[in-house]
């Protein structure tokens, strides 16, 4: 029997730790996750391609986002975002992992949350420069006729590494 003194866990902690609680995965719960994973994957391929006419193919038209406290509506205006920040940039990798799903609580009101590594080098005279982004996206999900959408996206930035200046519009 261990007696190691109990630690007080924060509200997230406490918030993963029921994400992490749900019922043993069921068949639906694995093809959901698999379905989330697979348009997660295809943001981090337009980041890293810079292939906007996949957005469609991740956000819904109305979709709501906050990337470090600034709040954007539609697909529009995640494509300005993220081409204001890479599209000066060198080569990217967007790494993506420990995905948790609740759709426990109300299948139709389907949340996410994933860890993010995105490493940024610099282009041009800043092509000695990398910067580097840890955190999550907390998102909220929609099921459309053509599959999973993210409707609301919340980025959390944990930890910052390098020159931010390395993020550039073309």
């Amino acid at each position: 029997r261990s007696h190691a003194p109990a630690r007080a866990s924060s509200g997230h902690e406490r918030k993963a730790s029921l994400m992490m609680q749900a019922a043993p995965s069921t068949i639906e719960q694995v093809l959901l996750e698999h379905a989330l994973a697979q348009v997660l994957t295809r943001y981090a391929t337009v980041c890293d391609t810079r292939n906007y006419a996949l957005l469609p193919e991740v956000f819904t038209e109305d979709c709501v986002t906050n990337y470090g406290g600034h709040s954007r509506h539609g697909i529009a205006a995640v494509h300005e975002m993220i081409s204001t920040h890479l599209d000066g940039c060198g080569p990217t990798q967007h790494l993506l992992g420990n995905l948790e799903v609740d759709a426990t609580s109300d299948p139709a009101n389907v949340r996410s949350k994933i860890h993010v590594r995105a490493v940024h080098k610099g282009l041009g005279e800043r092509s000695p420069l990398r910067y580097d982004a840890i955190g999550f996206y907390e998102d909220e999900w929609a099921q459309l006729p053509q599959g999973w959408r993210i409707q609301k996206r919340s980025m959390t930035l944990l930890l910052e590494i390098g020159d931010r200046t390395v993020l550039q519009p073309a």
